[in-house]
């Protein structure tokens, strides 16, 4: 058995999202405190796509810090290319 103690808005919502559900208070309690610790066991997007983390990678390891730099020197070559055909 678990005493909880609520503020008075946090109360509030419970009373009225109970009633709204056709729930009582503690099966509305219960079935969220089951909901949120499921959600504490699935992994998170880290470990779900770990393995594909830099699997393409580029090679550059300065893409984040030289973008502005990059992106105008492939503007610039595409224009270049442009501009000789």
């Amino acid at each position: 058995m678990i005493t909880l103690r609520l503020d008075h808005n946090l109360e509030q919502q419970v009373n009225n999202t109970a009633k709204d559900l056709g729930l009582t208070k503690s099966e509305l309690i219960r079935k969220s405190i089951k909901e949120y610790l499921g959600k504490l066991k699935q992994p998170n997007a880290w470990v779900i796509g770990e393995d594909l983390f830099g699997k393409y990678s580029s090679g550059q390891g300065n893409l984040s810090s030289d973008r502005k730099k990059l992106v105008k020197s492939i503007i610039q070559a595409k224009r270049h290319e442009e501009n000789t055909h």
